[in-house]
């Protein structure tokens, strides 16, 4: 008998569509089912309503950044077990030092690349299980 492999539900909050959008197709060839926020609100409102698996969370946001929605997901019992994997531009220590204090999982830097994107999607994954 074949095991079923469950689907995993991975979250992008990302106001850069092309970056959204990349993320979003390679991930999807992986076979994850993706959801899109372009905003921090919209971001918030999926994570809360959605059952993800994961969330791929860009830093610097319109309106709320990043970091806020990080803290806004690690501060509510029922939503900080759901790994976060931070991405931004920035590759500097402090940022990075600091997105782990705030209960991020993993750090990934942009560009990203395809090959790293997945692998640490998928070892996120594997930890968690």
């Amino acid at each position: 008998m074949v095991k079923k492999r469950k689907i995993e539900t991975i979250l992008i909050i990302e106001d850069e569509a092309e970056v959204r959008n990349f993320a979003s197709r390679v991930l999807e060839l992986e076979g994850y089912h993706i959801l899109q926020a372009k905003d921090s609100e919209m971001g918030v409102m999926l994570v809360k309503e959605v059952p993800v698996s994961l969330v791929l969370l860009d830093l610097r946001l319109p309106e709320h950044n990043g970091w806020e929605v990080l803290e806004q997901i690690k501060s509510e019992p029922e939503l900080s077990e759901i790994p976060v994997i931070v991405f931004t531009a920035s590759a500097e220590v402090s940022p990075r030092e600091r997105a782990f204090e705030m209960g991020a999982t993993d750090y990934l830097v942009k560009p990203l690349s395809a090959a790293r994107l997945r692998e640490t999607v998928a070892r996120v994954l594997s930890r968690e299980k």
